[in-house]
């Protein structure tokens, strides 16, 4: 059952176990999986020097600074944190048998449609080694196995926690397989097989969400980059937009629900954009703009056609300069990648019709875009953020990693 091979196996071979693990997870009860979780909890929090030692060996060899090297950077508090949310997961509903609808036929016939686990899960993602303990465990709780196939810049911090993890006692041997992350072949591998895994979902930058699209034969759950924008109407208070703005910048400017552009009407600009760009210049963010915004604020440096559709993930933001409420909102649903996007504004009517009108995953009327989070909308851990519309969108979590399928009773009915 529990614990790690002493052989390396083959990605086919890994992919097998996943497939043998899968239907043993499905048996499992809501009892039995949260055990496993709590168990997985308490491994993480005894062997966290370990992991730490892992997660320097990375550090030192990727070299990577940044946003980048935050991402990849393991601490004790980040550690906890992991162990915390993994705790959380066991503490939410499993939505696992959870009948949906249920319905007599006029021949007496009996319908219940009812959740049921997808099956194989695999996961392609880049250097955020907590997505490793994330998606284990979400996927856990809902019955499914998981692969796993993570950047090679955590290779040795993803090797150790898929160990510690995949070591708790009772839990089946390929529930969480790690593939081998110095080859891209392993990506391919994994996405083309289709029969062995029910779904995939890539987390990362766009090149790797593209090339995932592209080349899966397994059906995919796109978790999108964020160019995530705020709009400052006519009416907007300016002490809660400023605090806003700063909030959905600087508090973590490498995650994907970071604000990267600033929409501010025409008719408070000349108020405005003067002040709130000195305060993100002091809070330490390269500041660029349309010319409306460099003649208002000195020092500026001028945007380009490129930076309305960039992603920075670092302590940079595009203001420009919009005719209106309408003017926004073509700039957002042309540039944006369709993740989360606030307006910030005291009239009701724009508000609502911003909410309606601007075609993203999560729209926001006067809150910060960085709340767009499995936990901050009480989800608990999180698989990604979709930004496509099938089959889920928005955070993602235990009920999106579900399928459902129809439970039909009958009294011995045949069809006429």
């Amino acid at each position: 059952m529990a614990g790690s091979p002493a052989i390396a196996l083959s990605t086919r071979e890994k992919l097998e176990r996943a497939r043998v693990a899968s239907s043993s997870l499905a048996q499992l009860s809501t009892e039995q999986k949260n055990g496993l979780l709590l168990k997985i909890a308490g491994a993480l929090e005894t062997h966290a020097a370990r992991i730490l030692r892992a997660n320097d060996a990375d550090i030192q060899r990727s070299n990577l600074v940044g946003a980048m090297h935050d991402r990849l950077l393991l601490t004790p508090e980040r550690i906890s944190q992991m162990a915390a949310a993994v705790k959380d997961v066991a503490g939410l509903p499993d939505p696992v048998n959870e009948v949906l609808e249920e319905w007599t036929r006029p021949n007496g016939l009996l319908i219940r449609k009812v959740r049921v686990p997808l099956g194989v899960v695999g996961i392609v993602y880049e250097s955020r080694p907590n997505v490793t303990v994330d998606a284990a465990v979400l996927c856990l709780k809902t019955g499914n196995s998981v692969v796993l196939r993570g950047g090679k810049e955590a290779a040795a911090s993803n090797q150790v926690l898929a160990e510690i993890m995949s070591g708790v006692d009772g839990l089946p041997t390929g529930a969480i397989e790690l593939l081998d992350s110095t080859s891209r072949d392993t990506v391919q591998d994994l996405i083309r097989a289709r029969g062995s895994v029910d779904v995939v979902i890539p987390r990362g930058g766009p090149g790797l969400i593209e090339y995932v699209i592209e080349n899966a034969l397994v059906p995919v759950i796109e978790t999108g980059a964020g160019n995530c924008h705020i709009f400052i109407d006519e009416s907007a208070d300016f002490e809660m937009a400023s605090r806003i703005i700063l909030n959905a910048k600087t508090q973590r400017p490498s995650v994907c629900n970071s604000a990267e552009k600033l929409l501010v009407h025409s008719r408070v600009a000349s108020k405005f954009i003067p002040q709130i760009a000195s305060q993100l210049v002091q809070a330490g963010v390269e500041v660029r703009g349309d010319q409306a915004t460099c003649r208002l604020a000195l020092g500026i440096a001028p945007a380009t056609e490129k930076d309305w559709g960039e992603e920075y993930l670092r302590l940079c933001i595009a203001i420009r300069v919009v005719d209106g409420l309408e003017d926004a909102i073509e700039h957002i649903n042309r540039f944006s990648t369709k993740h989360s996007e606030a307006i910030i504004t005291n009239d009701e009517v724009n508000a609502n019709k911003f909410l309606r009108l601007v075609d993203s995953a999560a729209v926001y009327w006067n809150a910060s875009t960085r709340f767009t989070d499995g936990g901050e909308f009480g989800f608990g851990a999180e698989m990604g953020i979709s930004t496509q519309k099938l089959h889920c969108r928005g955070p993602f979590a235990l009920r999106e990693l579900t399928s459902s399928k129809y439970q039909v009773i009958g009294t011995g009915q045949v069809r006429q």
